[in-house]
């Protein structure tokens, strides 16, 4: 067993784990913070997504050995203190970005991501951005117009596809 800490969503966070137990296993298993989900734990689908160091990454594809000493943010992270949720999350809210919604924390974090990076994407650079996360419902359209209207921009010039 190995000892690992981390700071998660600001706060400390450490505990006790085998070498090959995964960053997404040590979140949901050890610190209880479900919002990370598991769906293929072969970094095909981006439902895990976290921040890890302000990167994003596929938690299923990281030991949380290897997050030691990291900043880590997950999808618990994103809202404030009082539950008010953040541009994102409030965008795919607005823009009916969700259906089933087991997809929609890797998106929202993946959105975050871009958005760090590129404040004003295209819709085809967000298109590309999210080819790394799978949506089973939606057919990302909706997901599209929420992540730039988080951005801030019109989605009225959005075409349907």
């Amino acid at each position: 067993m190995t000892q690992v800490t981390m700071t998660v969503n600001g706060q400390a966070a450490s505990g006790e784990v085998e070498g090959r137990t995964l960053l997404s296993s040590f979140l949901r298993d050890h610190l209880s913070l479900t919002g990370t989900h598991v769906g293929c734990d072969t970094a095909q689908c981006g439902a895990c997504m976290v921040h890890v160091n302000g990167e994003a990454v596929k938690s299923c594809n990281m030991l949380a050995v290897e997050a030691n000493g990291a900043e880590v943010a997950t999808i618990e992270g994103q809202a404030a203190p009082d539950g008010t949720l953040n541009a994102i999350q409030q965008a795919f809210q607005d823009h009916h970005g969700l259906q089933c919604g087991f997809c929609t924390p890797g998106m929202v974090m993946s959105a975050a991501a871009l958005l760090k990076d590129n404040p004003k994407p295209t819709e085809a650079e967000v298109r590309a951005h999210l080819e790394g996360n799978i949506c089973r419902c939606t057919g990302y359209h909706n997901i599209v117009k929420a992540i730039m209207a988080a951005s801030g921009q019109d989605v009225g010039a959005i075409a349907a596809e």
